[in-house]
């Protein structure tokens, strides 16, 4: 299979590409691995692997169809998240995936990997949620993020739908572990929070092996997958994990939701044998995997 990957030098990408590069040399399978970049040197590290780059812009029509051209599977994790205007989030997570799709669709490509985000369920329902609930209106914290991906998801699964595309969604918990400074950012959010308000997350090891599942297997056809570990952590194990004292008035804070980003990863588990590597962040930081 001949697969490209967008997003390739951000914090999710850096760390899946080389995995799915060992993949692609351990298999047999004669798969080839192809990256967007912006700049021919960023992509110097994965070319070292056995990738094959193409330089160009995710937001240039000329660029994004001569990087589709003879691919296979495309796998989109490219994304504009903390600290953007709104603008751009739109632009790239959702404008530009959609462009991307159509651009796969006119090459031919048989197969679409969304990498989107569990902010896209919303408000909690009472229990975790899961992949069939319908996305809903985000909370404002998280900016226009979660909404430019819930709509990047529904237009690509009109596409798929017009076209016979293989739309595969991927659902991300906030991602943490090897470096990425994501954990410390928690904090951006989880200095207000109530003291048993959660987050759901999952270590950038479970990433790969969760988005290496959703694009490789056969029963993953069209289907949407939350990719979380088992244990969301508290904002106490928060201000613990990065070292910040507590706050005196957190226990006298109120919880309006507590089921606000829990997902359920059951069907990653029933249906493509997905096991955590770090079930919670507690064995991650036991392994020295932060």
């Amino acid at each position: 299979m001949r697969i490209l990957v967008t997003g390739a030098t951000g914090q999710v990408g850096s760390r899946f590409v080389p995995r799915l590069l060992q993949r692609a040399a351990t298999s047999g399978g004669g798969d080839t691995v192809r990256v967007l970049v912006r700049e021919e040197a960023r992509a110097e590290p994965f070319v070292r692997l056995g990738a094959q780059a193409v330089t160009g812009e995710l937001r240039d029509a000329a660029d994004v169809a001569k990087a589709v051209e003879g691919v296979d599977a495309v796998l989109n994790i490219a994304a504009s998240f903390r600290g953007v205007p709104d603008e751009e989030s739109w632009a790239v997570n959702r404008d530009a995936a959609l462009a991307l799709g159509q651009a796969a669709v006119d090459a031919g490509v048989s197969r679409f990997v969304q990498v989107s985000t569990n902010r896209v369920y919303g408000a909690g329902r009472s229990r975790p949620c899961v992949e069939d609930d319908e996305p809903a209106a985000p909370a404002e914290a998280w900016g226009a993020y979660p909404a430019a991906k819930a709509e990047a998801e529904a237009g690509l699964t009109a596409l798929a739908r017009a076209h016979g595309l293989d739309l595969r969604i991927a659902r991300l918990a906030f991602v943490y572990g090897e470096g990425d400074p994501h954990l410390a950012a928690a904090m951006r959010w989880a200095s207000g929070w109530a003291a048993h308000q959660r987050l759901h997350m999952v270590h950038h090891a479970d990433v790969a092996q969760g988005l290496l599942r959703v694009l490789y297997s056969a029963d993953a056809a069209g289907r949407t997958y939350n990719i979380a570990d088992d244990a969301p952590v508290t904002t106490v194990e928060l201000h613990q994990l990065n070292g910040v004292p507590l706050p005196p008035d957190l226990a006298d804070r109120p919880l309006p939701d507590p089921w606000d980003g829990i997902v359920s990863p059951l069907r990653l588990h029933d249906e493509l044998g997905f096991r955590p590597l770090y079930p919670s962040v507690w064995t991650a930081r036991a392994a020295g995997a932060l």
